[in-house]
């Protein structure tokens, strides 16, 4: 198995701003390249109830012209650079990230500056972007899988925390150009926003860049959203056609609980490769499905480990219940073996995680929004080696799958285990 001494020792570099911004830097000095990940606190969570989606009509808006750029310039001279982008929303961060050469990171990174400070949000783009945000609901309508996963979402967490961040169709509609204007003024702010920096740098010119062009951001206090609890609904959606897709959520601890690697390991015995329970299980020695999954998705201050099965309508109550029975089943604990295979496969993540720039420079980012400090790869590569059948078998006895939550769709519903 690979050892932890095969990830190499680096030491991230920290700087916080006057106003809040977060510089996180990891100098890598063999490598060529360097990457950036800004967050700034505006997801989804932050949308009014009747505008979901204005968070990610925002996000689409930022990059139509920064500063003197218009939408045309800013985008060829991110080209220029090499600048391979890109763009997403979250519950609770929007995230800008970019990877180039390293010696057009500064440059890159002044232009980032204008995007989140100082964007133009031109009005006469306002439907363009619509249009954008309409094609990528829509999408989610014509893919059944996600379209479920968000409904599992939804009903597992409480509002705003189980949103989709594409939002709705009338929420997009209904958005309008001062609306947008007033939701950048309130949510893209320093205090809250991270930036995280990997590759080959000059971490003290890097820090001169972020407080000459970041510097001025005026800060802006968060107003805490509003949490009501998941509304009641049916489990099933009804949709045409002879697949069923089904969905299983259950409590778990989120990424800061000192026991999130256990609960971590116990889901990749469940689903994580060929050999993990659910794929050989579900899939292999019944046949029951074409695709079969679970991952432990994590907030700030909770988490879900959300299941999935794709199957036939002929099938699908025999998935169900097999899937069902394969989570209780978890809580019997797991193997040795198990833990070693799933060790492996984890210690080649953090071997390819070291030399990719862009992987490393989200991850420290987002080290520092859930723990307030950045773990090492050789500190990760410590707590693997560190795991055991014993200690995950613990959390389990204390932590059991159980308060689960069920999301159907296909031509018919199913029953429900109780």
């Amino acid at each position: 198995m690979t050892s932890s001494s095969q990830v190499q020792r680096r030491t991230v570099e920290t700087h916080q701003l006057a106003n809040g911004l977060m510089l996180l830097a990891e100098p890598v000095a063999t490598a060529e390249s360097a990457a950036f990940t800004l967050m700034v606190p505006s997801g989804c969570s932050t949308d009014p109830a009747d505008r979901l989606g204005l968070s990610s009509l925002l996000c689409d808006m930022v990059i139509r012209g920064a500063g003197e750029r218009d939408s045309r310039a800013l985008i060829n001279d991110l080209e220029i650079l090499g600048v391979e982008r890109g763009e997403s929303v979250g519950i609770s961060q929007t995230s800008f990230s970019g990877a180039t050469l390293a010696d057009n990171l500064l440059d890159a990174l002044a232009i980032y500056g204008d995007i989140v400070q100082r964007p133009q949000l031109p009005e006469d783009q306002l439907d363009a972007a619509q249009m954008v945000c309409y094609q990528e609901i829509r999408g989610v309508e014509d893919e059944p899988s996600q379209k479920l996963m968000d409904d599992l979402r939804r009903r597992t967490y409480p509002d705003p925390w189980g949103r989709a961040s594409h939002g709705t169709e009338s929420g997009v509609e209904a958005s309008t150009a001062a609306e947008v204007k007033r939701h950048w003024r309130t949510n893209y702010r320093p205090n809250g926003a991270i930036l995280g920096v990997a590759g080959k740098i000059d971490w003290d010119q890097l820090v001169e860049l972020v407080e000459s062009q970041f510097g001025a951001w005026k800060r802006v206090e968060p107003v805490a959203p509003k949490e009501t609890p998941p509304a009641e609904s049916s489990p099933h959606i009804d949709f045409d056609g002879n697949q069923c897709h089904i969905g299983i959520a259950f409590p778990s601890v989120p990424y800061s609980d000192p026991l999130y690697l256990q609960a971590w390991a116990a889901v990749g015995v469940l689903s994580g490769g060929m050999s993990s329970r659910l794929f050989t299980e579900v899939r292999e020695k019944r046949g029951l499905c074409y695709s079969v999954s679970a991952s432990l998705q994590t907030q700030l201050t909770r988490a879900r480990v959300m299941c999935y099965a794709g199957t036939t309508s002929e099938r699908a109550q025999e998935t169900l219940d097999v899937t069902y029975a394969e989570l209780i089943r978890l809580r019997e604990g797991v193997l040795q073996s198990e833990l070693q295979r799933l060790k492996a496969r984890i210690k080649s993540g953090l071997i390819m995680q070291q030399e990719s720039t862009s992987a490393r420079s989200g991850s420290i980012a987002r080290d520092w929004y859930h723990l307030n400090r950045v773990r090492s790869l050789e500190e990760l590569g410590a707590q693997v080696d560190a795991l055991s059948a014993h200690s995950i078998n613990e959390y389990l006895d204390e932590h059991p799958p159980s308060d689960f939550t069920f999301a159907t769709l296909g031509p018919q519903a199913l029953k429900i285990p109780s």
